[in-house]
């Protein structure tokens, strides 16, 4: 499975690929960011970050995209930043079909740490030792993105099964067993 991590951003738009399945070696097959100048109008900076996802999009082709959940913190400004990107993210993946899935961050992290409070150093190193690379990736935003990729691979994949489980287990039987009546003789 190939997903394309997410870690919104107004200035900074976290980005990550990696490719893996849940119990297997996890690989990176890219990470980056997409920067946008803080001083440029709102519609022109998503439009950037618009182009850059669909870059990414076109040039990995992910069967997911994992997007980090917006979560309400004390600065409204940031949030209403992070949600604008988070929203342009859903929208480029929606265009082409693929799945959205988001995860809080509480939730990546102790997917990757084994701690939903765990700090970015610990998150970064342990993206760095779980896909094998020399060294964290920088800025922070990209080893976010890189984290929320690998959640998806773990949690998402069983959380899909599940899904389908359940979808399975209320859809009605192709073959319905045909019940047989037998009639009591009358006396």
């Amino acid at each position: 499975m190939r997903v394309l991590g997410v870690d919104p951003g107004l200035t900074r738009c976290g980005i990550g690929v990696v490719d893996g399945l849940p119990g297997r070696p996890l690989t990176m097959a890219g990470v980056g960011v997409i920067r946008t100048p803080a001083d440029a109008e709102i519609g022109h900076r998503l439009v950037l970050i618009e182009r850059g996802i669909d870059a990414w999009l076109d040039e990995h082709r992910p069967e997911a995209v994992a997007v980090e959940r917006v979560f309400s913190q004390h600065n409204v400004r940031t949030v209403m930043g992070t949600a604008q990107a988070s929203a342009v993210a859903i929208l480029c993946a929606a265009r082409r079909g693929l799945p959205v899935h988001l995860h809080t961050p509480s939730e990546v992290k102790a997917a990757v740490t084994g701690s939903g409070r765990a700090d970015k150093a610990q998150v970064g190193a342990m993206v760095t030792r779980l896909l094998r690379l020399d060294a964290p990736p920088k800025p922070a935003d990209a080893a976010d993105a890189l984290a929320l990729a690998i959640c998806h691979i773990w949690r998402g994949a069983a959380a899909t099964r599940l899904q389908q489980a359940v979808a399975a287990a209320h859809r009605p039987s192709p073959n319905p067993q045909r019940t047989v009546r037998t009639q009591e003789p009358t006396p």
